[in-house]
């Protein structure tokens, strides 16, 4: 038995901060000057910019948490 998954349910609600963030990351991508963490070589491939915005939004999220 399989269970379908509806891709809207699937994604993450995402916070307005969050947003943000994932837009900046993936302009950086699109300039050429996203860099990955300590090696600071650049990001050649679009699924690895997605999972660093992503990384970075939810990083941000638990930092808000955490203030209040």
């Amino acid at each position: 038995m399989q269970v379908m998954i509806s891709r809207s349910s699937a994604r993450q609600q995402i916070e307005k901060p969050g947003k943000k963030k994932i837009k900046k990351v993936m302009g950086e991508f699109k300039r050429g000057t996203l860099k990955i963490g300590k090696s600071k070589k650049k990001v050649k491939n679009l699924k690895q910019a997605k999972a660093i915005a992503l990384s970075e939004a939810r990083r941000l999220k638990k930092r808000r948490k955490r203030r209040s």
